[in-house]
């Protein structure tokens, strides 16, 4: 494994692993799978985590087409991308997004008294397969000159989502041993790195768009 590839993949997976927040989505999904039993619960994880994949892994191959099918550079897109990751952060650090999370999941719960398919809505789409990991999946791509970077970059969400997986496999007890508050730090503790990323992605955008 080269260097190169070693350095892509690890900026790639820290990227990934602070937008897809695999632990900030366990408690929400411990809580959606509940009434199910073990079995039930292992199928959503599953699914779940195949929906967001085949979802992630579409925009990062055929991303790229559609930005040149819509006319919009790749400058336009790193700038737009920067500032929908910065409200994210904003949202992480203030626990806004948790709380959407928890609501989307509360009235899911509300609406479905016995254990229904959650793979597709709301676990697959929005909360791993978000506007933020969307984008950003296509911008890496879209940056990435070779077969190795994209390689790399394409590793390194399919790691994250092995990540997911385990994560939810174990969603109960490790819901029970991390607590809020411990969740809470962490998601907070992604908003500060992912607002910094956010930041030098529209300083880089900005700086393409007008040759400064």
């Amino acid at each position: 494994m080269s260097g190169d590839f070693l350095n892509i993949f690890t900026a790639s997976f820290v990227t990934f692993f602070v937008l897809i927040d695999a632990l900030g989505v366990a408690p929400i999904f411990a809580s959606l799978t509940a009434r199910g039993n073990a079995a039930y619960r292992r199928n959503m994880a599953v699914r779940s985590i195949l929906v967001a994949t085949l979802i992630i892994f579409g925009f990062a191959f055929f991303g790229a087409w559609l930005l040149q099918q819509l006319k919009i550079t790749i400058d336009a897109f790193r700038a737009a991308g920067g500032v929908l990751l910065f409200l994210i952060a904003l949202d992480m650090v203030f626990e806004k997004r948790t709380e959407r999370r928890e609501t989307r999941a509360d009235e899911y719960l509300e609406e479905h008294e016995t254990p229904e398919d959650v793979s597709v809505f709301p676990i697959g789409i929005p909360m791993l397969a978000g506007p933020g990991s969307i984008a950003t999946a296509m911008l890496f791509m879209s940056e990435s000159e070779s077969w190795m970077e994209k390689s790399a970059v394409l590793s390194a969400i399919g790691a994250n989502m092995v990540l997911c997986l385990l994560v939810f496999l174990v969603a109960s007890p490790l819901v029970k041993a991390m607590g809020e508050s411990v969740a809470g730090a962490i998601t907070r503790i992604f908003g500060v790195i992912l607002a910094a990323l956010s930041a030098q992605l529209l300083i880089d955008g900005i700086i393409g768009a007008f040759g400064v």
